[in-house]
C-alpha cells in the first residue's frame, strides 16, 4: 500500500476578515469572510470546491493564490507556485489585443518573453486572426471573452486555482473552451476548482470541499460531500417553504 504523499498546500482553522465602513471616527467592525476553513490539497489532485453564493469561495481561491493573507489560523504552501485563472485580467480598452494580451499575461504570473513565445498560440485559440493588433475597445464582448480565455490557458503553474471559467464566448468558442479546460484538469496537474454546481465537481474531481459561510462542512469524497450539502440545501429549502406557508 502506498503511502499518503505530503499535501502541497495546508489550511487549519483558518480565518479572513474585512473591515466594513470608510471613514469614520468610530473603529471600523471586522466582518469574517472566511471563519474556519481546514483542509489539506495533495499533488495531482482535482479538488472541488462547492458552496452557494457568498459563501467565502471566491475569498478562498485569493487566498490560495497569495493575493490576501489569513487573519488567523494557519496556512502553509510547501514551496509552490500558484495562478488564478482570472479572464480579461488587466485589459485596458485603448490597447491593441496583442498588448493587452501581454499585459494579462504578466498579471497572471507569465514573463514578457513566454507571453511573446505564446503570442502565436494565443492569436490561433481565440480565432482572432488580424483583429488582434487593433485596439480592444473595437471588440465584441465575445472576442474580448475568447482572448482572456486564450491568454488564461496558457498559464501552466504547479497550483492552477479555477472559478468556474469552463466555457466562454459564443457557442462554438464554449465547447471549444469547455474542452480545453477539461483536458487540463483531467491531466495530472493539481487543480482547485470552484463551483456552486454539483454535476461540474461530481464529474471533473478528485475530492470535495463544502464550505458555507466561511466555515469548512465536509471533506472528502465528492459523492458524500456533494450529498451532505445537498441535504442540507433541501432541509433548508423546506424550513423556508414551512414559514412562508405559516405566515
Amino acid at each position: 500500500m502506498n503511502p499518503q504523499p505530503a499535501p502541497v498546500l495546508s489550511l487549519d482553522r483558518v480565518g479572513v476578515a474585512f473591515r466594513q465602513g470608510g471613514l469614520s471616527l468610530w473603529p471600523r467592525r471586522r466582518f469574517w469572510v472566511l471563519q474556519d476553513i481546514s483542509f489539506d490539497l495533495y499533488p495531482g489532485e482535482t479538488l472541488g470546491v462547492i458552496g452557494r453564493n457568498a459563501a467565502g469561495k471566491s475569498t478562498l481561491l485569493r487566498l490560495l493564490a497569495g493575493i490576501i493573507r489569513q487573519d488567523r489560523g494557519t496556512f502553509v504552501n510547501r514551496g509552490q507556485n500558484t495562478a488564478l485563472l482570472s479572464l480579461q485580467a488587466g485589459f485596458v480598452p485603448y490597447l491593441s489585443g496583442r498588448e493587452n494580451a501581454i499585459l494579462s499575461g504578466l498579471l497572471l504570473g507569465l514573463r514578457r518573453a513566454e507571453v511573446e513565445d505564446k503570442m502565436q498560440a494565443i492569436i490561433d485559440f481565440s480565432e482572432l486572426g488580424d483583429f488582434i493588433d487593433l485596439p480592444l475597445s473595437s471588440y465584441s464582448s465575445g472576442m474580448r471573452a475568447r482572448l482572456g480565455f486564450a491568454v488564461a490557458y496558457q498559464v501552466d503553474p504547479d497550483i492552477l486555482l479555477i472559478d468556474e471559467t469552463l466555457g466562454v464566448g459564443d457557442e462554438a468558442f464554449q465547447a471549444k473552451s469547455s474542452r480545453a479546460m477539461h483536458e487540463r484538469i483531467r491531466s495530472d496537474r493539481t487543480i482547485v476548482l470552484v463551483s456552486h454546481a454539483p454535476g461540474t465537481i461530481q464529474g471533473l474531481c478528485d475530492r470535495a470541499v463544502w464550505i458555507e459561510e466561511g466555515m469548512t462542512r465536509a471533506v472528502g469524497d465528492v459523492t458524500e460531500v456533494l450529498a451532505a450539502y445537498h441535504d442540507w440545501i433541501t432541509r433548508r429549502q423546506a424550513t423556508a417553504d414551512g414559514s412562508i406557508r405559516s405566515l
